[in-house]
């Protein structure tokens, strides 16, 4: 593949720009006590971009599917999607995170990957192996996931990044990991990713084998989200089908609560957003109680605050 003079100053230019501005940007996160960027102002950003040209990291990353799916995450962040078969829910949950706080750095960090194979955020350098490198843009039969690069490579980098002791026995991507252990966050691992990557205090409760011990877990749930994002790390049975009971008693799941209502003593709505949606389930406070193994309180740090 042979790439123009007029290629690489393009290249250069926006490489020397996206430094510039990324210096700022997460200089600035250490001391931040309000939302780090808006919506509007990543939209103001992406919108003015009309074209990327071929990127020599990534082969399979057609840039013009690659812009559409940038753009529409900026523009509609609920429809981030994990893919369908992967074990990507808890990097789904992080992004929207990244998303919610830092909209403008989630931009800029996508096409630093994208353009230079690498980028860095706060202390975390990214720089993801050949494998990565050669299957993002590439993976098939995940539902809409297939036509989203952007995830693709983002999930793809995270994984292959951060590792947990869930992963330590399949710590090199082959074909089909992102299906497998190679891919999968254990609540540790959740917490330590969203601490590290981003502006945030994170209170957690829970583990992979215990349901933390609550005595009201409704007013628990609605104490934490006046406080801040809430991520539960749930038991996915009953959210993908309805069993009256559970069979397999361990967590799978992370979605990010969005609304919680007591509707009577005897029921509870909870919604919550996973998969690019939002949804509403009616439960009973003991099978809540049931599917809860994981609360992360995820809170912006304040300037004094380590």
């Amino acid at each position: 593949m042979k790439f123009s003079q007029t290629y690489w100053c393009k290249e250069f230019v926006q490489l020397f720009l996206c430094l510039c501005s990324s210096f700022v940007l997460f200089a600035a996160n250490d001391n931040d006590t309000t939302q780090t960027s808006t919506r509007e102002q990543a939209i103001a950003f992406v919108d003015k971009i009309s074209e990327l040209q071929p990127s020599i990291y990534w082969p399979h990353i057609k840039p013009a599917l690659f812009l559409h799916n940038l753009k529409e995450n900026v523009h509609q962040p609920l429809l981030l999607y994990e893919g369908t078969n992967t074990n990507f829910c808890g990097y789904a949950a992080l992004s929207y995170l990244f998303m919610h706080d830092d909209p403008l750095g989630y931009t800029k960090l996508m096409l630093q990957l994208y353009t230079y194979g690498k980028a860095k955020i706060r202390n975390v350098s990214f720089q993801p192996s050949q494998p990565i490198k050669d299957v993002a843009g590439n993976l098939h039969f995940k539902g809409a996931l297939d036509i989203r690069p952007v995830e693709q490579m983002w999930f793809l980098c995270l994984a292959d990044h951060f590792k947990g002791y869930l992963n330590f026995l399949n710590t090199h991507y082959d074909p089909g990991d992102e299906n497998k252990l190679w891919a999968s966050v254990n609540y540790g691992k959740f917490n330590r990713m969203a601490k590290r990557l981003f502006n945030y205090k994170v209170n957690a409760a829970g583990s992979d084998l215990m349901r933390p011990y609550i005595h009201d877990m409704y007013e628990y749930l609605v104490n934490s989200m006046k406080q801040g994002i809430t991520v539960l790390y749930l038991n996915n049975t009953i959210l993908r089908k309805k069993y009256d009971r559970i069979k397999a008693n361990i967590p799978s799941h992370y979605v990010i609560l969005l609304d919680i209502q007591k509707v009577d003593d005897d029921l509870i709505n909870i919604t919550y957003w996973d998969y690019g949606f939002r949804t509403m389930r009616q439960l009973t406070p003991s099978f809540l109680n049931k599917i809860i193994f994981g609360i992360s309180q995820c809170t912006i740090k304040k300037a004094n605050e380590k």
